[in-house]
């Protein structure tokens, strides 16, 4: 299962949480936000069907923050910030 299927299901066992993955894909910098079940990029166009991955396979992640929802981008309540994928790996 891809990293970002898993971060996926993860959100759908806790949709009090909404996921801010910071990662290089194909040598550029994207971020997306992940949230009951779903993916969306913040950088990038993101396709309408659920089925394309927004980042590629060979994505590597910098950051993972969890956040509380509702997700307010104006002021955001950090449950965590700045993981690694081993750690957030780790509450999967």
């Amino acid at each position: 299962m891809s990293i970002v299927k898993r971060l996926e299901s993860y959100t759908e066992v806790h949709p009090e949480e909404v996921l801010i993955v910071t990662a290089t894909d194909q040598g550029e910098e994207d971020i997306v936000l992940i949230f009951k079940g779903f993916s969306s990029s913040l950088l990038r166009p993101t396709a309408v069907d659920p089925d394309v991955p927004v980042l590629s396979e060979t994505a590597v992640i910098q950051t993972i923050d969890r956040v509380a929802s509702p997700y307010n981008p104006d002021h955001p309540r950090y449950l965590a910030q700045g993981l690694s994928w081993a750690e957030m790996e780790s509450l999967l």
